[in-house]
């Protein structure tokens, strides 16, 4: 860049229900403790996805223009004052996680319930928190963590949904030798076989309704899938004997998944429940008579830097989720592919100049 010149950056910003955007703005310098990254890759979430085809989720609504974009990857470009450990260049996976540190729930070292979290890209607050989906991006040095030299950008761009996977597997304890099951076979499904496995369980049941979807489940290591949509009594087996999972991980907030993993499930066992849906119908009979355990799972704490370190030395190979990369300039029709779930699993955003 010439001296003098005003770096600039292209942004997508959504104004709601599929009017995305791309804008040119000017980039700032980095000031104290932050670092100006060139970003590499961000991945389309399910929730930019209801932000673009819905302008938003439940009670979560876009309500002035935001940039959307929370799991995302990229190159550090510049270090403010007082940075150290981080080298120009160096990849890095951005924590888009910043809670205040001071409200009673950070004082009790639960982060993840701040309750003046700014989450990037999140809508949930006014003014919304603005994402990651631009050319140039600055942040706290503290939310940019390694990914070394082994892996790409798109790669280091899954470490937020695969922490968010960690999170969930770490309310389940000790999986070793378990038997599991794992309802949805979206993109935190898959991640959540992935970690299941690491996790060292025996077997790793996954269900869905889309082939592609569970042909990506056996990539990431599970032990048998079953299109519930062919085979709609695929769990039948295991409902015998008052059920015969010891943990389920409920992913797809389906009800009749939900119903399933119920019935699946044995006496005492537990229920993580990562997929989030509005207000559904449950049979609290069996949830009482069998004595299940049934939990919620939301996003991550320091599970973060775990995911990364785990992509980063390939521990967990997330390659078999990405299934389609666009150039920024693509913005639209990236969120268009990633509404196929047909054939689509983790749709990313590719930035170069």
């Amino acid at each position: 860049m010439m001296a003098g010149a005003v770096r600039q950056a292209r942004i997508a910003r959504l104004y709601g229900r599929r009017d995305l955007r791309m804008e040119m703005t000017d980039v700032a310098e980095p000031g104290e403790g932050e670092v100006l990254l060139k970003m590499a890759a961000g991945g389309i979430c399910g929730s930019d996805l209801h932000y673009y085809q819905d302008g938003g989720f439940g009670p979560v609504r876009v309500r002035e223009p935001i940039i959307p974009g929370h799991e995302a990857s990229g190159h550090v470009a510049a270090l403010g004052a007082g940075v150290s450990g981080l080298a120009l260049g160096a990849l890095v996976a951005v924590n888009p996680s910043q809670p205040c540190g001071t409200c009673r729930f950070c004082r009790e070292g639960l982060t993840i319930h701040c309750l003046n979290m700014q989450f990037m890209g999140s809508a949930m607050r006014l003014p919304h928190a603005q994402g990651m989906f631009r050319d140039w991006l600055i942040v706290p040095a503290g939310q940019c963590f390694a990914a070394g030299t082994l892996v790409g950008a798109g790669e280091a761009a899954c470490a937020e949904p695969l922490a968010v996977c960690l999170h969930a597997v770490a309310q389940a304890g000790d999986l070793t030798g378990k038997q599991v099951l794992v309802t949805g076979a979206g993109p935190i499904g898959a991640l959540v076989v992935a970690a299941v496995r690491h996790a060292a369980a025996e077997a790793i049941v996954v269900t869905d309704l889309a082939d592609a979807a569970l042909e990506r489940a056996k990539a990431m290591g599970a032990t048998r899938v079953v299109n519930v949509r062919r085979e709609p009594a695929g769990l039948a087996e295991y409902e015998t004997d008052k059920g015969q999972f010891d943990v389920v991980f409920e992913c797809s907030a389906a009800e009749p998944a939900l119903r399933s993993a119920i019935a699946a499930v044995r006496p005492r066992g537990l229920i993580v429940q990562v997929g989030v849906t509005g207000d559904i119908t449950l049979p609290l009979n069996a949830l009482v008579g069998k004595e299940l355990r049934w939990v919620g799972s939301q996003r991550f704490d320091d599970e973060f830097a775990r995911a990364v370190e785990l992509i980063a030395e390939r521990r967990i190979d997330v390659r078999p989720i990405i299934s389609h990369a666009f150039p920024v300039d693509q913005a639209v029709e990236a969120f268009e592919q990633a509404g196929d779930r047909s054939r689509a699993c983790k749709v990313q955003l590719t930035f170069t100049s």
